[in-house]
Parts: structure tokens; sequence; C-alpha cells
């Protein structure tokens, strides 16, 4: 029995619509044929979410061919035939010959395609800052005649404006998101263990919501009282107790998009400082999510917040947000002061307020929002509070 092909989470026309994109910027830099190596970016080109990343793989872009060709290993093969709307017959395995082999890796796989398929002495594009040095240099002294462009992020930027379909499934994320914390703010009493309530959470992401389940897991941090003022730790030893303070930050999954989501909790009566610190995130947030509209740019978004929250009295070290989408974080937009990317429609962003001033004092909260010509719309639905239990 052949490999059927799983529900598609997009049609082929989306698929394409990307691809035509890619297109156009690899003729803008004058490049024949593009080698996309990130497994995000393969995600956002083919649908293929299966974790084969570890070992070369490449999806292989060509100006003149409408399906892209996808190159992996031959025991993740059938993953992609199965996941991808690419035809089977662009699906190329390698031997296990080359999986731990001193001297040839996946790597020479894709670089014999490039040959056997002539663009030898074409321009080639590689994601060149997220591939290892030797493989770099691999395809310089196997290609010596071919030109090498730096293409790293070239379809990361493309990502970043969303479709009204993409939209469509990180808002489905999004709803995960939220049955998850409204599952921890269920789930965490005194005297539970950490590992116990992050069971609770992490199935609820995995059971997912109205009736579309997570499809995989992505971060998961659940950070309590005394580890408050730290930031990406997991689920400790440790059970909670009356005036235990809980940051989490999590976020469904759907097909490969995210849309994360940071609340506090607290077993009883915050102190003082925790409440002003809170008021003045939510202000903040409020005023971020004003400000984030079409045409104006990330450093205005960072100004609107910072600007608020000083007026209570804090300030935030870290940048306030970055763009968001398939494997979470995407490498570009940054909603910091300086960072002058307009802002478009569809654009998605995860305003992250985490705030982590002493080692006694953190705080998080955060939305998942899109760009609109109104303002930042957040995906989730979770009252913006601070989660007295």
């Amino acid at each position: 029995m052949t490999m059927p092909k799983s529900p598609q989470p997009f049609p082929r026309s989306e698929y394409l619509r990307r691809l035509t994109a890619v297109k156009s910027e690899m003729r803008r830099r004058e490049i024949d044929v593009l080698v996309v190596t990130t497994p995000a970016n393969i995600t956002y080109l083919s649908g293929y979410t299966s974790k084969s990343g570890y070992v070369p793989q490449g999806l292989i872009v060509s100006s003149k061919a409408e399906e892209p060709t996808f190159i992996t290993r031959r025991m993740d093969a059938p993953a992609a035939i199965h996941q991808m709307f690419i035809d089977r017959n662009h699906v190329i395995g390698y031997p296990e010959a080359l999986i731990a082999n001193p001297d040839r890796d996946g790597y020479d796989a894709i670089i014999d395609f490039i040959l056997d398929e002539d663009f030898g002495r074409r321009s080639i594009g590689l994601e060149a800052k997220f591939l290892p040095a030797l493989a770099n240099e691999k395809f310089k002294v196997r290609a010596p005649d071919a030109k090498i462009v730096d293409c790293t992020n070239a379809v990361t930027w493309i990502r970043g404006l969303k479709s009204d379909l993409e939209i469509t499934i990180m808002r489905e994320a999004a709803a995960i998101s939220d049955a998850g914390m409204l599952k921890a703010k269920e789930v965490i009493r005194p005297g539970v263990s950490e590992a116990d309530a992050s069971a609770e959470i992490i199935a609820t992401l995995v059971r997912g919501a109205d009736g579309k389940p997570g499809t995989d897991l992505a971060s998961f941090f659940l950070c309590s009282t005394p580890r408050t003022s730290t930031c990406h730790i997991r689920w400790t030893e440790d059970t909670f107790r009356p005036g235990s303070q809980i940051n989490l930050e999590f976020s469904g999954v759907r097909h490969g998009y995210t849309s994360p989501l940071m609340r506090t909790m607290i077993i009883g009566k915050p102190a003082d400082e925790l409440r002003r610190l809170h008021e003045g995130e939510v202000a903040g947030l409020e005023a971020a999510l004003a400000a984030a509209r079409t045409g104006r740019t990330c450093n205005d978004v960072a100004k609107a917040f910072n600007t608020t929250l000083r007026k209570h009295g804090f300030e935030k070290e870290s940048r306030c947000g970055y763009a968001v989408g398939i494997d979470w974080t995407e490498p570009t937009a940054s909603l910091k002061e300086a960072d002058m990317t307009v802002l478009k429609q569809n654009m998605t962003f995860h305003l992250m307020l985490g705030n982590w001033i002493d080692e006694d004092l953190g705080y998080v909260i955060s939305e998942t929002f899109r760009v609109t010509d109104a303002g930042g719309e957040p995906f989730t639905k979770l009252p913006r509070e601070l989660f007295q239990l």
C-alpha cells in the first residue's frame, strides 16, 4: 500500500501563492535555485511538520518548476509524502550511508541533485547563516562555478505577512492557548505539584479546543515562587503553596502555527508592588495594541508601551514583542525602539510583556495579535487579569 496524502491544512493554491512570492524574490536577487533548509520555512512552503531537521534536508525551489523538490533522509521520506502538498515524485530520500558519515552527508545529496539538474553554473541561494560552516563550504567547493547568494531570512520575511487562511489557523491555536490557561487556573492549588499541574495543562494543549486538537507541543514554561524572576524554566519537583505566584507562557499549536500566551497567577492576595506592576503592564499593553496600526512602525508600538509603563513607575529592559507564526518566533521584526519595520495588514506579533525586574519580582502578560488599520487585534479571549486562585 502506498503512503496516502494527509488532509492538507491549506489548499494547493495557498502553497502556490507562497511559492510565487518566493520566486518573485528570487528573480529580484537573480537566483536560479533556492535551497530552503530552515524547518519553519519548509513548513511554510510545503506543509511538512515532521521533526527531521536534526539531519541535513532541503526544499529545492527552482525558478522554472511549479513544485519544489524535497531531499531528506530516506526514513523520513514517507512522512514528507504524507504531509507535503507536492507530488510524491518530488520527494527524494537519501540513503542511510550518509548518516554519521565523516566524508559525505545529506548536504552532498542536495548538491548532487543541484548538479544533476544543471544548476552547477547558476546562481544558488542558501540560508547561509542557519547552515553549518562546513555545509556552506561544501557548496562552494562542490559547485565552484556557481554564484552562491546568502538568502538568510528571505523566506522568513515573506512569511511575516499572513494570508487570511493563516490567520484562521492562528486563531485556532489561540483558542487552544486560552483553554490551556483556563485549565491552569483550575488545577493550580496549594499542595498540587508543579509536575501534575503541568501535565493537566499540556494535556489540554494536546486535546485542543472547539473540536480542533493541538497538532504539536511548543515551548512550555511554568515559573513559580521562588523562581518568578526567571523566564525560561520548566516545572520543578516543588508543590504550590499559599502565597505562590505562578508565571506561565505556552501556546497551542495548529499545523505548525502558534499563538503564544502569558499570564500571571497567585494563590492568595498579591503584594501591592505586583498589583501596581500588573496595572502598568495592562495599560502599556492596551497602548501598544492601539499603536499597532498599518503604516506605523515597530518602534511606535514599543514607544507606546514603554512610555505608558514609565508613567506607572516601572521599566522593561527587554523588547516588548516579536514577529510570530510557525514554530513561534520569526527572526525578523522586533517590537523594540529603533526597529523601523513598517507594519502591514495581517502581520502577526507576540506582544510579550514579561518583566523580570529583581530576583524576587517578575511578572508576565502577553497577547498574540494581528495588525489591522484599527490597531492590533488580539487572537485570544482571555481576560487581562492578575488571576487570584
